[in-house]
């Protein structure tokens, strides 16, 4: 597939996904990664010359050819479609680059067409794309967040001092934030301290998860239910959790139910 050499109406977009570089080029080296991305039937030989080729819903297909693959930083590969419309296949070009930053990883598309009414009818397309692809990278990475999350509830039971600590530890980053309507904490020192505290003024109370947790792109949300020692519900409400790359908490807040 040849590449019009003059492709200067160029698509620009570029996202934050909170996950390592190394997780998320794998999605675009791996033909089972690609195609949960794309869909059933896509496909990547992600080597100079390999094939691309994208099955959109209705059997509308697109294709084109790797050009340059530099893991875990840069793919190349040219686009267009079988049907010939609004481009052939391989009429035009994309470039993925990715830049490991602070909370994860930058990636910036350039999608660079000869026509610029066609670049127009691509922009919501790949802005629809790569929020699909973001929350595709971070469910999988966040796959154990249920977990997580019951692991925190289950903190605010343990009384043993130096297991609550080391829990906190494991689940929690060192400057965790943790907000409610009676706390407002900074740090692991704080949050144990609070949980001690609130374990002495509602003693026996145990907090569980209720329901499937709801997540995107490194926010989760949990609703709770708190319980005393006969069973009887004190309190219920939601919490929500802001998750790190490497899959902990680095702020918490929970709130109460709607007002009645």
């Amino acid at each position: 597939m040849s590449v019009p050499t003059e492709l200067n109406a160029q698509l620009e977009r570029t996202i934050l996904i909170e996950a390592p570089p190394a997780t998320v080029f794998a999605y675009f080296t791996d033909s089972a990664l690609w195609a949960r991305w794309w869909g059933e039937g896509s496909s990547i030989d992600a080597r100079p010359g390999g094939t691309m080729r994208i099955l959109y819903p209705g059997n509308n297909e697109a294709l084109g050819e790797v050009v340059a693959v530099e893991p875990p930083h840069r793919i190349v590969f040219t686009y267009g479609y079988a049907s010939g419309e609004p481009i052939a296949a391989g009429a035009s070009q994309v470039t993925i680059s990715l830049r490991a930053v602070d909370r994860g990883t930058e990636l910036e598309l350039r999608h660079a067409f000869a026509d610029p009414a066609v670049r127009v009818t691509h922009i919501q397309g790949w802005r629809f794309q790569l929020a699909l692809f973001a929350n595709l990278v971070t469910d999988t990475l966040h796959a154990e967040a249920a977990a997580l999350a019951d692991a925190w509830y289950a903190v605010w039971a343990e009384t043993d001092a130096a297991r609550r600590g080391a829990e906190l530890a494991r689940i929690t980053t060192r400057d965790i934030r943790f907000r409610d309507r009676f706390g407002h904490t900074n740090g692991h020192a704080d949050l144990h301290d609070h949980i001690g505290a609130a374990q002495h003024y509602m003693p026996g109370v145990t907090v569980n998860r209720q329901g499937a947790p709801r997540h995107c792109q490194g926010t989760l949300l949990c609703d709770w239910i708190a319980k005393n020692p006969q069973g009887a519900t004190v309190m219920a409400g939601a919490t929500v959790f802001s998750l790190t790359a490497d899959g902990r908490f680095e702020a918490i807040t929970t709130l109460p139910p709607p007002a009645a």
